[in-house]
This record gives C-alpha cells, structure tokens and sequence, in this order.
C-alpha cells in the first residue's frame, strides 16, 4: 500500500516536472518554426532542454545509442516502436535532426502538450480516408524541402506481450513516393517505466538505437510489402535481442 502511494505521488511529481518546463519552455520551442522550418534547429534545442530538465527533475534517464548513423544534413524517415508515453521524450535523444512527426489527432487536444506539439506535428484522424490523404501530402511537402519526418508504423501503442505490432504501409509508401530513405529507431524499455493499462511511472533508463539507414533507390509500389516486412523484422529482432540480453 505504501509503495502504491509512493509511486502515486511520484507519478503525480513527473507530471507537474513535464508541463512546468513545456510552459517555460514553449515561446522558443514554438516560435522559430512558425517563422521557418529552417529555424527548427532552435526549436529542436529547446525541445532537448526541457527533455533534460524533465529528466533530472524525475530520475528518467534518455540514452541514445548508434546517433553517427545519422547523417547531419539529410533527410530521413524515421520509423520507431511505440510503446508509452515516455517515447516522446526519447525521441530528441535519439535524434538530433529536426524533424516533425505524424500523430493521432486526439493527442493535439491534450492540454498544454497538444497546443505546442501542433507547431512540429502532423495530426492524422485514422479513422477519415480524407484526414490519411492530406497528412500524406503534407508530409511529402515537408519531405520535399528537407525536413525529416517520424512515423510509428504500429499505428497505436503496443499493450501487447509481441515486440511490435504489425506494421501499417503508409510511411513505408511515402519513401519510395518520395525516395527518401528509412532510418528504424528502437525504443526500449519506456513501456517498462509506464506498463501499459496504467499511467503509473517509475524512475529508470529508457534506451534508443538508431539501425542502418535502408535505401529506397529505384524502388516502386511492388516493392512495398518486401520494404515493409524487412523493416519489421529488423526492428523486431533489435528488440528481441535486447529484451534477451536484459534478462
């Protein structure tokens, strides 16, 4: 009972340590993309600070592995697992390159986050042909003038025993439309600091690894479903790996 308490108080604790520095935070991280995508480096500094100031104030430390994989300068599809909420503060970790990201609409009416996230996000309704359709062209807009995108291929968040879920097609379409190539990033660990059905947290290290950049060059359509599968197995096998060298 006591230890249930604890965890409440401390889970109540990194609540008010995320939204604090997001508030302090928000005019500079929001501000120099709204003037130009161009400017997203600020922006992507101030995103680094908060996360550095959430972690020290909660004891969640972000480790991010393998980041020379990434070339500065060029564009990516970033694809990552997802599974909690602490994801997104692994995420500027994991990658410096300024990036915006495809996510569920219903995340852009949270409080606070939804309202500065919207400057460096594209919101999907999944659920309208026509929201899918527009989120797609917006991307290989941004794609098209440099910036770096980020995609959860699962489509939700995995509450399931499975590395990863199976694995929508659509970022997987948008690089070979857009001949952009994929970079995976492996997020391990989060879903055991927030275990899925509780918003409940619990201090520790969340890990990231960026995988080999897979090139799309010269690849179509027939191409997608190979492109797709050997994404998943990838990612999965990462994962495997690491859950067996934690135990």
């Amino acid at each position: 009972m006591l230890k249930k308490l604890i965890q409440y108080i401390y889970t109540g604790w990194c609540g008010i340590a995320f939204v604090i520095p997001m508030l302090i935070l928000a005019l500079p991280m929001v501000i120099p993309v709204l003037i130009s995508r161009k400017l997203g480096y600020i922006t992507y500094f101030f995103i680094r600070i908060w996360v550095y100031c959430f972690s020290f104030a909660t004891g969640i430390r972000f480790r991010g592995h393998n980041k020379s994989l990434i070339q500065k300068g060029k564009s990516y599809i970033f694809v990552i697992n997802h599974t909690s909420f602490l994801d997104a503060p692994a995420i500027p970790i994991a990658i410096h390159s300024p990036l915006v990201a495809l996510g569920k609409k219903e995340l852009s009416k949270i409080p606070v986050f939804g309202w500065i996230t919207t400057a460096f996000a594209v919101w999907v309704d999944r659920s309208s042909p026509e929201s899918r359709k527009e989120s797609i062209d917006r991307l290989k807009e941004l794609l098209s003038g440099g910036t770096c995108v980020l995609v959860a291929p699962e489509g939700t968040r995995n509450n399931t025993d499975e590395p990863l879920l199976p694995f929508r097609y659509g970022p997987f379409k948008l690089a070979i439309e857009s001949q952009i190539p994929i970079l995976p990033v492996v997020i391990h660990n989060a879903g055991k600091l927030m275990k899925r059905g509780s918003l409940l947290l619990t201090p520790g290290t969340i890990h990231s690894y960026c995988l080999p950049e897979i090139s799309v060059e010269g690849l179509t359509e027939a191409n997608l479903d190979e492109l797709t599968q050997s994404t998943y197995q990838l990612m999965r096998d990462k994962i495997v790996e690491l859950n067996r060298l934690e135990n």
